[in-house]
């Protein structure tokens, strides 16, 4: 984390590409205003940095949401050297995280990006985004590559060694596959014998892997792909019978791929298999980092924010009541 000017003007980091209103817009509210050009997230991706003087006079627009006011309550949980929460992330992954435009890797958009947007406003601090493997996520976490992680991450016992997770959704794992479902597959259980294809690193493989020493007399075949998206074309070319993912991310997919690809209903499990809680990670020494995010969350929560935010993205059903801090439940 960079030296602190928390105290002075309220930075807010723009990403270029969002300029055009699609994303955030900066608002000086009262004081003297100032804008220059300056860098967002890593590899020297350029951009604008708004800033106003006049402590908790300044506030961010989130285009479909409304406009998030800095609390400078909160804004004093965060450690004196804070100016900014870098975020890895790992797009694509919808409605989590995604790319503004194909063949962009610098410019983010999704729910996990709106919130976390929302959260650094509210905490007076920019959070620039930077794409990284899924897989490296929790390793460049610990290696101080970045301050966070978020993008459909899974709060649970094996990360939580490492990370501590401040928990905003929770969803489970659903099944995806071909439009017709022409291998009849109803449940977990329908899954003994095939070939599933899953992100590597993902809770997925992991939920798999167990079912299949446990429950199957025919062992599932998992393949691993880099990306959610390389593992829906593996089902579209006939190389999978299904695909295990976040079961929001899922739908999602089935959405754009009318046609293509539907999501296996399992009335015994609405919400998906291992319903578990969706986590912005931060090293386990960052506690002061951690405490204020939780709590800027919970603000969110308590003025209709977050709502707004679950609303956008077509997500009210993965929402919590209350922010909470590594509630894991495997």
């Amino acid at each position: 984390m960079q030296a602190s000017t928390r105290l002075n003007p309220f930075r807010l980091s723009l990403v270029p590409g969002h300029a055009d209103t699609r994303r955030l817009v900066g608002i000086a509210v009262a004081g003297a205003l100032a804008l220059s050009l300056a860098g967002c997230g890593s590899d020297d991706a350029e951009g604008a940095q708004a800033g106003a003087a006049g402590a908790g006079k300044s506030s961010l627009e989130i285009e479909g949401v409304g406009t998030v006011e800095v609390d400078e309550k909160l804004s004093e949980m965060l450690p004196a050297d804070t100016e900014e929460i870098s975020v890895g992330t790992n797009a694509p992954y919808p409605p989590f995280i995604d790319f503004v435009e194909e063949g962009n890797t610098e410019d983010f958009e999704g729910l996990d990006y709106d919130l976390v947007q929302a959260i650094a406003a509210r905490l007076g601090v920019a959070a620039p985004f930077s794409q990284q493997p899924f897989d490296g996520l929790v390793p460049g976490l610990k290696a101080g590559k970045y301050d966070a992680i978020v993008g459909g991450v899974t709060d649970n016992f094996e990360r939580q060694a490492t990370a501590t997770f401040v928990d905003y959704s929770a969803s489970g794992t659903g099944i995806a596959v071909a439009t017709g479902n022409p291998e009849g597959i109803a449940t977990l259980e329908d899954l003994c014998g095939r070939v599933v294809a899953a992100q590597k690193a993902s809770k997925q493989v992991e939920l798999l892997a167990t079912f299949s020493d446990e429950s199957c007399s025919e062992p599932i075949e998992v393949t691993e792909y880099p990306q959610n998206t390389d593992a829906v074309q593996a089902l579209l070319a006939g190389k999978a019978d299904a695909i295990a993912a976040t079961r929001v991310n899922l739908l999602d997919d089935a959405e754009k791929l009318v046609g293509k690809v539907e999501v296996v209903e399992d009335p015994a499990e609405p919400n998906g298999y291992q319903a578990s809680p969706n986590g912005i990670g931060f090293n386990k020494t960052d506690t002061e980092l951690a405490a204020a995010v939780q709590a800027a969350l919970q603000s969110l929560m308590e003025d209709g924010t977050y709502d707004k935010i679950l609303a956008k993205h077509g997500q009210e059903a993965i929402g919590i009541e209350k922010a909470t801090i590594d509630a894991a439940v495997d």
